[in-house]
């Protein structure tokens, strides 16, 4: 089987270590004959690698590995570039997360005005990265999870429609573990198969069978319907933030009992309750929590490593949810066509939406990239919603490619999660004075 060469891109991000553990994991059927990885923080990124190195002598000493911030180094001769890179770090996060509540909205990382935000900030590092693989190594494929996925999908889409890029999320798969564990599947969700359509964080399953064909929906809406996707309420390793987020699925299932639904749909059909929940806490939101935990924990950990000169033992956790991205790059290396999870231009994918919009729906992926699963005809009050979304994500786009303060306007305005224009002016304002080291000049 052909060893890969990878360039994790966001070599400095607390999820790296994880993405390594996973990698080591399942190289049986997905064998790695080098890891490099690539950061424009010099510091960080050293912190994180020097004890990546020690892990990966110990672990797999035949797998080269290397760290640079120098893109010639850094993308020449690689397979596949998986980047998860956070433009402003968990700092810009805690003024995304913070700035709308001043103004009665919601702040999140992905959705309404810190989504948006965040959205400004990440479109150009991804587009830089992209012209970087296509340079140095043009036949390499970049699967992509930076976030907000939908924006910047929507950006590269735009900006660079011939490049090789599959933007992907692992959100859905998340609930889809829960599903099967509800379910008490043996091999958890790779015992269905499932029909989903949507934007990123932003969709609805709409059908679930087992690989005999039999229909597994009705007993997982009836656990939704009572617990949510809560499947222990007790389970420690679960923070509070997420459990309640789980236990939302509930009201969020209730509006459309015909459909199950992302859980990040809470945000959109329920920003009274999450405004009120979250304002608790206005000067500690979630940024301040990973900061204070995962942030601190990871580096701790990679101190540690270093500091001993030996990974046993070490606090490094595989990265669960970085399997689906392994799934996906040993898919295209073994022509595996699997079926999968992708957000791509839909093109009459949903026959009665926008063709021009990026969509979350299945893919069977192989050796030449995707073939989309034509999902047909959506219902009403789905079309609605996500017009009304892919909209802001577009308006967004176009903010950034014209430097339009008067496009970024109407992408807040007409955000869900936004009560007004003049609100939305407000936050807009705000943010531009918070985010004028990163976003273009807006005129």
């Amino acid at each position: 089987m052909k060893k890969s060469s990878i360039v994790i891109a966001g070599g400095g991000s607390t999820f790296t270590p994880g993405i390594v553990l996973m990698l080591l994991k399942h190289s049986d059927r997905f064998p790695i004959r080098q890891i490099k990885f690539y950061d424009n923080d010099a510091e960080r990124q050293q912190k994180i690698a020097e004890a990546c190195k020690i892990l990966l002598a110990e672990r797999a000493p035949e797998i080269a590995f290397s760290y640079t911030t120098d893109p010639e180094e850094a993308f020449t001769d690689v397979d596949f570039v998986m980047a998860h890179i956070r433009v402003g770090k968990y700092a810009m996060r805690e003024k995304d997360e913070k700035i709308p509540m001043r103004h009665g909205v919601f702040g999140q990382e992905t959705c309404g005005p810190g989504g948006i935000a965040y959205g400004m900030r990440s479109i150009g590092g991804v587009i830089e990265i992209l012209d970087y693989m296509e340079k140095y190594s043009p036949q390499a494929w970049m699967l992509n999870y930076s976030n907000p996925a939908a924006i910047v999908a929507e950006a590269t889409r735009r900006l660079r429609p011939d490049s090789r890029i599959i933007n992907i999320c692992d959100m859905p798969v998340g609930i889809e573990e829960r599903m099967a564990e509800i379910l008490q599947l043996p091999n958890g969700r790779k015992d269905m198969e499932v029909r989903y359509y949507g934007l990123n964080h932003f969709g609805w399953w709409c059908d679930i069978r087992d690989k005999q064909g039999h229909d597994l929906m009705p007993k997982i809406k009836a656990h939704v319907k009572e617990h949510g996707y809560v499947v222990n309420s007790n389970d420690a390793k679960v923070e509070a933030s997420w459990q309640d987020t789980f236990a939302k699925a509930k009201d969020v299932y209730a509006v459309d009992p015909d459909t199950l639904p992302n859980t990040y749909l809470k945000y959109y059909l329920y920003p009274d309750y999450v405004f009120q929940h979250d304002n608790q806490h206005p000067d500690h939101t979630r940024a301040n929590e990973v900061m204070e935990h995962r942030e601190k924990n990871v580096f701790a950990a990679a101190k540690d490593i270093v500091a001993k000169g030996t990974a046993k033992d070490c606090a490094f956790e595989a990265d669960d949810h970085a399997s689906y991205i392994v799934d996906l790059a040993e898919a295209i290396t073994t022509n595996q066509k699997a079926r999968m999870l992708l957000i791509v231009e839909n093109n009459g994918a949903i026959v009665n939406f926008d063709p021009t919009a990026m969509v979350e729906i299945p893919c069977i992926v192989g050796a030449n990239g995707y073939e989309k699963v034509s999902i047909g005809k959506i219902p009403q009050f789905q079309k609605g919603l996500m017009e009304q979304q892919v909209s802001v994500e577009k308006l967004v786009v176009d903010a950034w490619i014209n430097g339009s303060y008067q496009k970024l306007w109407q992408a807040l305005t007409l955000s869900k999660t936004v009560p007004s224009a003049s609100v939305a002016k407000a936050i807009l304002d705000d943010l531009i004075e918070a985010n004028k080291e990163y976003w273009p000049e807006l005129h």
